[in-house]
């Protein structure tokens, strides 16, 4: 499972990349491309790095800031969308998988947090 989360949180970032190339050239697009890159790419970034946690408490802060990320990401995704640069049909399947994302994520700290209750419990 973890392996298929490292390769989905790799694949959104690589698919806002796609994305970007396709916006219009016009200043404030660059901007919300250069913060969508930024953080659609850390979802992947720090999952790895979240999955390398030193202890239980390491990997649940890790996995807060992939949380973030993928929440910062879904608002540029609407920014986009609202602002008319790109179309709701284009960007339906990257909030989709986002969505799904944030929702794993969020799972996974509930279930970390619970854990970390119990001294003896491991990541």
């Amino acid at each position: 499972m973890q392996q298929q989360i490292k390769e989905r949180t790799k694949r959104i970032g690589l698919d806002v990349m796609q994305l970007i190339d396709e916006l219009p050239q016009k200043t404030a697009a660059y901007i919300i491309g250069k913060q969508l890159v930024r953080c659609s790419t850390s979802v992947g970034a720090n999952y790895r790095a979240a999955c390398r946690g030193k202890s239980l408490p390491d990997f649940i802060n890790k996995l807060k800031i992939v949380e973030e990320e993928a929440d910062e990401t879904l608002y540029w995704f609407e920014m986009l969308e609202e602002s008319g640069f790109v179309k709701k049909e284009r960007l339906e399947p990257l909030k989709k998988e986002t969505n799904e994302i944030l929702s794993i994520v969020v799972s996974s700290i509930k279930t970390a947090q619970s854990r970390n209750t119990n001294p003896k419990s491991k990541i």
